[in-house]
């Protein structure tokens, strides 16, 4: 489904990442339950059974978020073009070690942006959501030596920190035709595709500059999230934050924090807004009643932008 007459942005199509190891790299991403492959001279991130890349890593002095991805329809790849160039925006030359094509073009706050025709890697539908109970005289037990290895069906979003919240969603919305979801004034935005989306695409975060918060990957049931968290633990990733859940999006999450101070998200059941739908968006909930419903309390330095200041 697409929303008739919207020129707008249908997905995050892949997003790009300096770590300072690549085999730490390898090796969390891997743990987390992704398909982590080799391409050129870095790492590829997919999901398995999803033949869509959705992450590229490659070497750097230190993590840091290098550029964003968006797809657009084939049909709107023209009034696209000239959309930016009405827009003023700065055209850029496709960064190192970026994938060629589309336009390229410098985001709020220099973040390298880039559209290209891809195909719709945002679902159309919410994704499907599982309760397993057993019924009574049936044995619910689920034995640790026979627990199955969490394996996410694909990104749902992709959070990162921003100088200016407000002003950043104004610019998400008027460049790329995002829609704003729910928000929480200066500290957070979350930011759903028109032609639909789940109820963030992307978050922004407020922070004195820009880098990565986390991305978002989605599973089956609370019992996933609950066993992606045990699976991370068992790996040698011991910090995170849930399981819990949130109030904006209404997702089951757990975060696994990753040697770089950012994090990946298992999450559930997240909200998701059709094409045609048109949500009573909010950008002023009061932060204490925006964040998480339940779970434990939110851990030491979880907010805290890890990335350096500049290029």
């Amino acid at each position: 489904m697409k929303r008739p007459n919207v020129l707008a942005i249908h997905s995050i199509d892949h997003f790009a990442l300096d770590v300072p190891d690549l085999e730490e790299a390898r090796v969390y991403f891997t743990t987390f339950g992704l398909d982590v492959r080799d391409e050129g001279d870095g790492l590829a991130l997919y999901t398995f059974g999803n033949s869509h890349c959705w992450a590229r890593l490659s070497q750097g002095p230190a993590k840091k978020l290098r550029y964003l991805s968006f797809g657009i329809y084939a049909e709107d790849e023209a009034a696209f073009a000239e959309h930016l160039a009405a827009k003023g925006v700065n055209k850029i030359p496709a960064p190192a070690r970026a994938i060629e094509g589309g336009i390229w073009f410098e985001g709020f706050d220099g973040l390298p942006l880039n559209i290209r025709v891809a195909e719709k890697a945002t679902p159309t539908d919410k994704s499907e959501f599982t309760t397993i109970s057993a019924g009574p005289g049936e044995c619910g037990a689920v034995f640790n030596s026979s627990a199955p290895k969490i394996r996410p069906r694909r990104m749902s979003h992709f959070a990162i920190y921003t100088s200016d919240v407000v002003a950043a969603t104004k610019w998400y919305e008027e460049t790329l035709g995002l829609r704003l979801s729910d928000g929480s004034g200066p500290v957070v935005a979350f930011l759903h595709g028109a032609h639909g989306s789940d109820h963030h695409l992307l978050a922004l975060v407020g922070s004195t500059h820009c880098g990565m918060h986390h991305s978002s990957w989605d599973v089956s049931s609370v019992q996933e999230v609950g066993l992606g968290s045990a699976q991370m633990l068992r790996g040698g990733y011991p910090k995170g934050w849930g399981v819990g859940r949130h109030v904006l999006g209404a997702n089951y999450f757990y975060y696994a924090t990753d040697p770089w101070g950012s994090h990946a998200e298992y999450s559930a059941d997240i909200d998701f807004i059709p094409a045609d739908c048109e949500w009573a968006s909010n950008a002023n909930h009061d932060p204490g009643d925006s964040f998480y419903l339940w779970g434990p309390n939110v851990p030491e330095g979880f907010v805290d932008n890890t990335e350096p200041n500049g290029t």
